[in-house]
């Protein structure tokens, strides 16, 4: 059994459990919160751990152990909007985008040889990120059905258009990196674009209490940048290293890697 958690020794659940100011705390805080197996839970055990969490910060001692209440926490906050409290699109959630994402990825990588096929999982990338991106924007940001559309459209087309172009115009090695950089290309418009009410109006800025003291635009802006930067950064070990694992292969046993139908076409 793990230590009770009582008046003293209460933790704050809108906290980490670890330390934030060390690089390893901030992997270990992810880590949980982006854990696919989140996905899973039902409705039920999501509104269990909103209930626990929600009665032990009114101060009620629900006889938990520390080790359960950091368990509730991280459900919760796997679901849970930080800013409106609204239970999240299960598609939407950092715990779905994993397992989501790499399904989109495989297809990017593997249906690249006609130009429908492109399109397709082009579209199927910008819809994924679309909803994302919709789902954890800040606060209870408004945005309109014309301007999801417009943002949807313009990235699914400036996606396709960079992979179509890419793989015609590019030498060969390039064009199979064609879906990597579509996906850059779209990321840097959609999450702009997605977000854009949140650079427009500023986003809240929290002292450390909890308590908003104001919005900023300048913050909102460094945010998108990051989130920009993140996603590309996160696109490079599964988008590109395969790749060059293959050409190697390709170039290293090219009998056995065109027995084993490797060798993609341009």
């Amino acid at each position: 059994m793990g230590e009770t958690s009582n008046s003293a020794n209460r933790i704050n659940l809108k906290n980490a459990e670890f330390d934030q100011e060390t690089y390893s705390g901030r992997v270990f805080h992810f880590c949980k919160l982006t854990d696919p197996r989140n996905a899973l839970l039902t409705d039920s055990q999501l509104q269990n751990a909103k209930d626990v969490v929600t009665r032990h910060q009114n101060g009620e001692d629900l006889g938990l152990t520390n080790e359960q209440l950091w368990k509730a926490k991280y459900e919760h906050d796997s679901a849970f909007h930080p800013d409106t409290g609204e239970k999240m699109f299960l598609p939407g959630r950092m715990s779905f985008w994993v397992p989501g994402n790499m399904l989109i990825t495989g297809a990017m990588l593997a249906y690249q040889s006609t130009p429908q096929q492109v399109i397709f999982w082009q579209l199927a990338n910008q819809s994924v990120n679309a909803v994302v991106n919709f789902t954890n924007r800040s606060g209870d940001a408004a945005i309109s059905t014309t301007e999801l559309s417009r943002n949807f459209l313009g990235a699914t087309t400036l996606a396709s258009g960079t992979a179509l172009g890419i793989k015609k115009f590019a030498p060969k090695s390039m064009a199979r990196l064609s879906p990597f950089f579509a996906v850059c290309a779209a990321n840097v418009l959609n999450t702009s674009l997605m977000r854009s009410n949140e650079i427009k109006n500023g986003i809240p800025v929290l002292d450390e209490n909890g308590n908003e003291l104001g919005k900023s635009s300048i913050a909102a802006q460094r945010a998108v940048g990051q989130v920009i930067v993140q996603r590309i950064s996160c696109a490079i070990p599964a988008m590109v290293l395969p790749l060059l694992g293959m050409i190697f292969l390709e170039k290293r046993f090219p009998a056995l890697a065109k027995s084993k139908g490797w060798i993609l076409k341009k």
